[in-house]
């Protein structure tokens, strides 16, 4: 089992950059392939990137793709995402989450561990 606590959520203006960091423990983090998802009020929850165990992999949701980056540390456990350019559009509770597969997936269902979110705000 694998537990997941995000960091790094706040309040940014539209063109702004941020850092969101998931910090993993529990079982083997390389095992896990990992994924970032966002919720918006009133909307369902949506993939915004995912990155397989070793990191060679990457795969972004066209929304943020270009301003965007995911990457993971597996020495120290964690997984990040970057992202650049922030619209309003962004503002959304984003979670981290792992499976425990080789392969990244897109859709929520496939991932078996979830944190708890952390809230961006992007204003205009």
């Amino acid at each position: 089992q694998v537990q997941l606590v995000e960091s790094g959520g706040g309040l940014v203006q539209a063109g702004g950059s941020l850092s969101l960091s998931c910090a993993a423990s529990g079982r083997t983090f390389s095992s896990y392939s990992m994924g970032w998802f966002r919720q918006a009020p009133g909307k369902e929850r949506e993939f915004v990137a995912a990155i397989s165990r070793s990191g060679g992999s990457t795969y972004y949701a066209d929304s943020v793709k270009g301003r965007s980056t995911i990457s993971r540390d597996n020495a120290k456990n964690t997984v990040d995402l970057q992202m650049n350019s922030l619209k309003p559009e962004d503002t959304a509770i984003y979670y981290c989450a792992a499976r425990i597969f080789r392969d990244y997936a897109t859709t929520a269902p496939a991932y078996g561990y979830w944190g708890q979110g952390t809230q961006l705000t992007v204003s205009s």
